[in-house]
């Protein structure tokens, strides 16, 4: 089983370059299916999550061209069935994007129950209720969501809580339909601009996404266009924390500054120093961190997959911070992992409480999601001593070349197989 072995303790330097967002990805690859034109797509992260969506896709119908590692073509003019029983399907969580889509082109779908990261429940009753509003009939069977209609109409739909899925897959169901939508209480996060703008570039109508009511006035159909996908939020937070986390003094190139606030301002309240130009930010960490509280929130609030990588830097920062989990209720089960490295957290339902301790020492941890396997990674190149990561596979559904990433800035950092390379990296760096 492969896993990532660690010599902590040096200091992370120099520039990384952002691949293109896995979440603006995912559904932007399933929407070029409403077109029987060819779509051509940039800036596709060529990371497991999006390679299974397109195995998935092709397992339907869908003509998928890799013209180099991140620009795809796609034709979806031989889609054979609505029914996407692949048991790629299973393994990730936007699976329920193919509903909207094959929703919107042919009034039906089957699409399996949706699988992903264990961080708790979330379930898919927003998107039922907001096909439904469209006149759609939904029922689960077999372990499948079956949806059905004769013809999708605009509705009203108010999303009882916000949610980035239910927006952009209601959303995509909602350009091709009769009449105008409405979304209330829509989520603004950047990845649901970019899904609409990319509709837009399509020939779909939809106005006010990035706020909490989108308008959709449907369209009889959609055509081809080229696209460029949006830099990924995420993995550029994930390495500006990497610079605090290891006092490091990291670059992140090709960003959108404004997408990146609710990190940086958190950065700077714990003492780092942030400099942002028109694509990049780069986080200096010279002295030892300061505590804080954080609420995870829905955009443009701290981002909950961001959640991991900030509870690994308090841990070492000085006095006492509290990290409040908004949006799942199951994402601090990594903290076992991190007490294992010497930190002092403490967990009482959605709260950690963080006492920062002076160092990680190195210890043998899994990954117990994708996100959080990310800041483990962290922790290990800030702990004193060697550390491994098992379950790395969660790491990979999200982060293109993350290992080779952190090598790029100075990082001690290997992906074994065998007891033999792990030895063998543990002699090299001494």
């Amino acid at each position: 089983m492969e896993q990532y072995v660690i010599k902590g303790g040096a200091p992370l330097v120099g520039e990384v370059e952002i691949g293109g967002a896995k979440n603006a990805a995912l559904p932007i690859l399933v929407a070029a299916t409403m077109t029987d034109d060819t779509v051509l797509i940039e800036n596709v992260p060529d990371v497991r999550d999006t390679n299974v969506m397109m195995q998935a896709m092709e397992s339907i119908g869908v003509v998928i061209e890799r013209l180099d590692r991140h620009t795809v073509k796609i034709n979806a003019k031989n889609i054979r069935v609505q029914a996407v029983e692949d048991e790629y399907i299973k393994k990730i969580r936007a699976s329920y994007y193919l509903i909207g889509a094959l929703l919107g082109k042919y009034n039906e779908a089957e699409v399996a129950l949706p699988g992903g990261c264990n961080i708790g429940s979330r379930p898919i009753d927003l998107h039922i209720k907001g096909f439904e509003a469209l006149g759609v009939n939904v029922k689960i069977a077999h372990g499948n969501i079956v949806a059905k209609a004769d013809h999708l109409k605009g509705g009203h739909i108010y999303l009882d809580k916000v949610s980035v899925g239910a927006t952009i897959n209601v959303m995509m169901a909602a350009v091709l339909a009769e009449g105008v939508t409405i979304i209330e209480n829509a989520a603004k996060e950047p990845h649901v601009v970019d899904v609409a703008n990319f509709l837009n570039r399509m020939g779909a109508s939809v106005r006010g996404a990035g706020t909490d009511v989108i308008r959709i006035k449907g369209v009889a159909k959609l055509h081809g266009t080229e696209y460029a996908i949006i830099p990924d939020q995420i993995e550029a937070g994930t390495f500006m924390f990497a610079a605090a986390i290891t006092k490091g003094d990291i670059t992140v190139k090709n960003v959108i500054p404004k997408h990146l606030e609710s990190i940086s301002s958190k950065l700077l309240e714990i003492g780092c120093e942030i400099e942002e130009s028109d694509e990049a930010v780069r986080v200096v960490a010279s002295k030892r961190l300061k505590h804080t509280h954080v609420n995870t929130l829905p955009y443009p609030g701290f981002p909950t997959d961001m959640q991991p990588q900030i509870t690994v830097a308090l841990g070492l920062s000085q006095g006492t911070s509290v990290v409040t989990e908004s949006l799942f209720e199951n994402r601090f089960r990594y903290v076992d992992e991190l007490t294992r490295m010497g930190s002092s957290i403490k967990v009482e339902g959605n709260v950690a409480i963080i006492d920062g301790v002076e160092k990680y020492t190195g210890a043998s941890i899994s990954a117990p999601d994708l996100r959080a396997g990310a800041a483990l990674v962290l922790a290990g190149l800030a702990a004193e001593g060697f550390t491994t990561v098992d379950d790395i596979k969660y790491v990979e559904r999200g982060y293109e070349d993350f290992d080779e990433k952190l090598r790029g800035l100075g990082a001690m950092i290997e992906k074994v197989s065998t007891e033999k390379e792990l030895q063998k990296f543990k002699l090299k760096v001494g």
